[in-house]
């Protein structure tokens, strides 16, 4: 005991002077002409709790969980374009309507975004995890009543489980900081991983499905399957400490340019992210494609996501999580642009999945390692949170404007060429978030073969 006591003042102090010693990295981040204030004790703090982490230990059994709590709610968020184009050919309705509904969903990640945070802080991360599963399974069962009404799959589908979704993109975001530092990336990139996967089986799940009991049915099993594998694994979720209470939002954080950059990068690069995912079933079918052709691309469309977020994670922790984000954002933006305006084939439009599926996943499994190596581990709950509120345009509005720009341009009726005018529309925001992310990639640290 009479160790310990000794051993924490002294990391303390060593870390205090290795914070006042790195340079530019470690300087305040909120402002660099006041004094030092609160934002840098919070750097001070994530400083000691990151020389403390395990790097392993229950910290593997906690990405085991976070990984199949995101396998459903990402890929339940990933697969709705399976569902909107049977519904848009058993019920009419309009796609771009349709895009909607399944925008709502993850557009409430970045609605509750902050409350959420302060929820974890309040209840726990388990009992968070707990009830966003159950949330996302229940609107999954609920809109298997509601599939003749559009405004009820708003409210089942999309703000139901877009409530437990935000729930859970929250816990699985802010907790494996607890845990790991070195393997952070890689850390993250597991977890999102999972989503990617979850995204390639339930698109094979929900064609079967579709296909041998219908719409309605379809939903409902799909809710039943969610509360009962998600459950048990959101139960193992655990913080290693008690989050701190803080404030809801930092304010003074948006006076760091890195950190207002930042977030321009996720307003901005959000809003494509979701446009191939929900309009390849459509996509394939104006190629004179089956169904379960377009299934097939969102699952190949899924895995590479899943592969692209492993990779990218492992990529932070050897090139620099701002190098892998600015990476990511710069071949996603390529692939929209160079290759689905040419995909009338099969073949090219698979390599244009597996391209920006995998650039695609990048983003999500590397911003939250932004966040915490640029602004710290022990603020990492209010700064995702802030930088995910960001979020809500993109994930509300960007599919269903690809989707009212597909319809101006002739629809499905008017073949592949009616769809470029939206992929355009896609590939410049993907761009914009490009030229953002190399701004603020710089702006750390000018040094272009830095690891940063």
């Amino acid at each position: 005991m009479a160790t310990a006591t000794q051993t924490l003042p002294t990391t303390a102090v060593e870390l205090h002077n290795l914070h006042h010693s790195t340079g530019e990295r470690q300087r305040n981040p909120i402002s660099h002409d006041e004094p030092e204030t609160e934002p840098d004790e919070v750097m001070q703090q994530s400083l000691i709790a990151d020389s403390q982490v395990p790097d392993g230990g229950y910290g593997w059994v906690l990405i085991f969980a976070c990984a199949v709590v995101t396998w459903w709610f990402v890929g339940a968020s990933y697969t709705w374009g399976v569902m909107q184009a049977a519904l848009v050919e058993k019920k009419g309705y309009s796609s771009s309507t349709l895009a909607f509904v399944g925008s709502l969903c993850p557009a409430c990640i970045s609605l509750l975004a902050v409350p959420n945070a302060r929820v974890i802080r309040l209840i726990g991360a388990r009992i968070t995890a707990c009830l966003g599963i159950f949330l996302l399974g229940l609107g999954s069962i609920l809109s298997g009543f509601a599939v003749n009404s559009v405004a009820g799959l708003f409210m089942t589908w999309g703000f139901i489980g877009g409530l437990g979704t935000s729930l859970c993109f929250m816990v699985v975001s802010v907790t494996p900081a607890q845990y790991f530092k070195a393997k952070r990336g890689i850390a993250n990139g597991i977890v999102y991983a999972g989503g990617g996967l979850g995204g390639t089986v339930i698109s094979f799940i929900l064609d079967a499905l579709l296909q041998s009991v219908g719409i309605a049915w379809t939903f409902r099993i799909l809710g039943f399957m969610i509360i009962a594998t998600g459950l048990p694994a959101a139960w193992l979720i655990k913080e290693r400490a008690a989050i701190k209470p803080a404030k809801m939002v930092e304010w003074s954080l948006f006076k760091d340019v890195r950190f207002a950059v930042l977030f321009a990068v996720g307003v901005i690069g959000t809003f494509p992210l979701f446009v191939p995912a929900f309009f390849l079933p459509l996509y394939t079918s104006s190629l004179g494609l089956p169904s379960s052709a377009g299934a097939g691309l969102v699952a190949a469309f899924n895995f590479s996501s899943a592969i692209g977020r492993l990779s990218c994670g492992f990529a932070c922790d050897k090139l620099g999580s701002l190098n892998t984000l600015f990476l990511s954002l710069l071949l996603s933006a390529l692939s929209i642009f160079v290759l689905w305006p040419v995909s009338s084939s099969i073949g090219p439009l698979i390599a244009f999945v597996v391209i920006n599926g995998s650039a695609n996943g990048g983003f999500f499994s590397t911003m939250p390692t932004v966040v915490g190596n640029v602004f710290g581990s022990a603020r990492v709950s209010v700064a995702v949170g802030m930088i995910v509120s960001g979020w809500l345009g993109g994930y509300l509005m960007g599919a269903p404007i690809a989707g009212y720009i597909l319809n101006a341009s002739g629809g499905q009726a008017g073949g592949i060429g009616a769809y470029r005018p939206a992929i355009f529309y896609a590939g410049s925001m993907a761009t914009a978030a490009t030229m953002l992310a190399a701004a603020v990639r710089m702006k750390v640290d000018r040094r272009i073969k830095k690891t940063v």
